[in-house]
């Protein structure tokens, strides 16, 4: 602009030097690359960058980025995880108080189902939380039709996979009690865990699936980002709702005669078909409903592993039932977010298929690059990862507290405090170094990790946490140490 109005000054408006000729010659030299002096030098200065015939990238400093980084990550995290984690020390007193009702006394298999219903938040809600948070950090949520279309297609195929993963839920829990029992199921032990597995994770995954697409849309309009608190809040909700709907609705169930099971089960499978219906009008969710069946199915079995840990050790040590919950939904909480971080990078940097130059030269397996990752993408993450690591100490010191201020303090000592501890930081660093290997690995080969990671990683973390769990009881048990 400066330079067309110095010559108009010169020439005036009206000749062949005027306006148009400036204006003309301004396009002439800008379009090459070029500045007022026509070298090119005083634009490229002009905007900071690098002159002309210049190829060398300045050097990059990742030292302030760490910081900011690491406290973005701490500011945005911390409310939420506390939040999720005292609502998952209310799943564990609920599922303390639940196994001694009737229901769960007479029908032991309810007690498989648990890690596999909560394993939902997980396969589905947090799936959805981080396959949304990427639309929303590319701007596809930025408009209310934009938010209302995306989320009913979501909230249908959510509804689909919540029925069908619930009625397979319930058949392994059964199969694993049949190997494991020697007299023979009923009529209404088979029918009372099917029925409550449906409606529950039915109404878990609708409900919860319904304020995830609010709190994402929200987050994104008061400039937070979703990945570092949607997964948290799915999180806090999902145990406690979760758990709070089986026991109910296992004990109405319980009550009323087999026959009327059988219509429950008629009417979802309408559901189920309406709502696959649905979910195929839209593009994305139409790829989900014919690919993203295989990481959800493995994670419900894998998840009923650790359901079977949890049935073997909860009669041994009842009071094994208050930590379960919490030492899980942690872990998947901490790893959900990693995995949501690192899933948005790389829909923002590289095209499926192609990993970013640094990581594709990066040792993936080594636990230095989880860590401390060298260069802009992996430094960040490995900031992220350590931010996360940390977190574990204090929420769980704060989370015990909870429990022992509910239950007494008389449930644990310091040696159980310490091994659990112990426990819950391998458990989330094994996680944390698994996500970063699986996102990576997931999307060398042209798989969406926001479909396909979070639900093997809160598998894992279930079977790791019951296990660890399970360990430090029996040693505490075998060494007469609580």
């Amino acid at each position: 602009r400066f330079y067309i109005v110095l010559e108009m000054g010169v020439t005036g408006q009206g000749g062949p030097g005027g306006v148009g000729s400036a204006h003309g010659r301004f396009r002439g030299s800008h379009e090459k690359g070029q500045g007022v002096d026509g070298s090119g030098s005083s634009g490229a200065r002009s905007r900071g960058t690098t002159q002309k015939g210049d190829n060398k990238e300045p050097k990059y400093d990742d030292s302030k980025p760490k910081r900011n980084e690491g406290l973005k990550v701490l500011r945005e995290v911390c409310l939420p995880y506390l939040s999720a984690g005292l609502g998952m020390v209310g799943a564990g007193i609920v599922l303390d108080k639940v196994q001694y009702w009737e229901v769960f006394q007479d029908i032991p298999q309810l007690f498989i189902l648990v890690p596999a219903l909560i394993g939902l938040k997980g396969n589905l809600e947090m799936t959805l939380a981080s396959r949304l948070s990427t639309q929303a950090n590319l701007g596809g949520l930025d408009t209310v039709g934009q938010t209302l279309q995306l989320g009913a297609f979501n909230l249908a195929l959510t509804q689909l996979q919540g029925i069908v993963v619930g009625f397979l839920a319930a058949c392994i829990a059964l199969v694993m009690s049949l190997i494991s029992a020697d007299n023979k199921l009923s009529l209404s032990e088979m029918l009372v865990p099917c029925t409550s597995s449906i409606i529950t994770a039915s109404i878990a995954s609708f409900s919860l699936g319904l304020v995830m697409v609010m709190v994402i849309a929200v987050s994104r309009r008061v400039g937070v980002d979703p990945d570092n608190i949607a997964t948290p809040v799915a999180a806090a909700l999902g145990d406690l709702v979760t758990l709070g709907l089986l026991a109910a609705v296992a004990s109405v169930l319980h009550k009323v005669h087999p026959t009327l099971h059988i219509p429950i089960l008629i009417l979802y499978a309408f559901i189920a078909i309406y709502c696959q219906r649905i979910s195929g009008l839209n593009k994305e969710t139409k790829e989900i409903l014919k690919n993203g069946w295989t990481p959800v199915l493995s994670a419900m079995f894998i998840s009923s592993l650790g359901g079977a840990i949890l049935n073997q050790a909860i009669e041994e040590f009842p009071n094994i039932a208050m930590f379960q919950p919490v030492i899980n939904g942690v872990a998947g909480n901490l790893v959900g977010i990693h995995a949501s971080r690192i899933s948005t990078q790389l829909h923002k940097d590289s095209k499926a298929g192609v990993l970013p130059a640094e990581v594709a030269a990066a040792s993936l397996f080594n636990p230095k690059t989880t860590f401390q990752g060298q260069g802009k993408l992996l430094a960040r993450n490995a900031v992220a990862a350590k931010v996360l690591l940390f977190l574990v100490i204090p929420g769980h010191i704060v989370f015990n507290t909870a429990i022992g201020l509910t239950k007494g303090f008389g449930v644990f000592s310091v040696i159980f405090f310490l091994l659990y501890i112990f426990a819950a930081v391998l458990q989330v660093g094994l996680l944390l170094h698994i996500a970063s290997v699986l996102v990576y690995k997931l999307w060398k080969r042209g798989i969406d990790p926001d479909n396909a990671a979070i639900p093997y990683l809160t598998a894992l973390g279930d079977l790791f946490g019951g296990a660890l769990l399970a360990i430090v009881f029996f040693v505490l048990d075998k060494y007469n140490l609580n």
